[in-house]
């Protein structure tokens, strides 16, 4: 009689992320495990290209994780919601330009490529500070907002009117 062995393989029950498409220029992913979600370019964007305008969806007097912030006293909740899956990165590809209320591509954007931007760029002392995990070249490992990284740091980064008016007062 021949025994007969079977080898198992771990099977995937769930996939990496679920991807749903959201915009004619991007998709979220969600990865089942974490939760987190991410945007991702569904287009190929150049540098200087508009990704996106935005409007506030609703205005706040102070910070949340959720908000980018105009000025002083307001910290706004985006509309399209979509652009909140917008994560930080220290070498970031989009900024937020809040004056002019539009997301612009910093450098080229390939398809499936996660559209990340610098979070200090816009706010001066962040609700929630993290521990960056971007893995980049260019990490500053602790996130609080422009108001904690140096004059030097912050100029090689493009920043909102804002900020560049509150390093301009220090």
């Amino acid at each position: 009689m021949t025994d007969i062995v079977f080898l198992h393989q771990k099977k995937l029950t769930e996939p990496q992320h679920k991807v749903t498409k959201i915009s004619s220029f991007a998709e979220v992913w969600e990865y089942p495990t974490t939760g987190n979600k991410s945007l991702h370019a569904s287009v190929t964007f150049i540098p200087d290209e508009v990704i996106s305008t935005f409007v506030p969806k609703e205005i706040l007097n102070e910070p949340n994780y959720l908000t980018v912030q105009l000025n002083e006293q307001e910290h706004i909740m985006l509309a399209p919601e979509f652009l909140q899956y917008i994560n930080h990165s220290c070498n970031p590809n989009v900024f937020f330009n809040t004056t002019n209320l539009v997301v612009i591509c910093l450098r080229r954007i390939e398809v499936g490529e996660e559209m990340t931007f610098f979070y200090p760029s816009t706010e001066w002392c962040m609700a929630q500070t993290f521990d960056c995990n971007c893995k980049t070249q260019k990490c500053l490992g602790r996130i609080q907002g422009a108001l904690y990284l140096h004059p030097t740091i912050l100029q090689t980064y493009k920043l909102s009117d804002y900020i560049k008016q509150k390093l301009e007062k220090l």
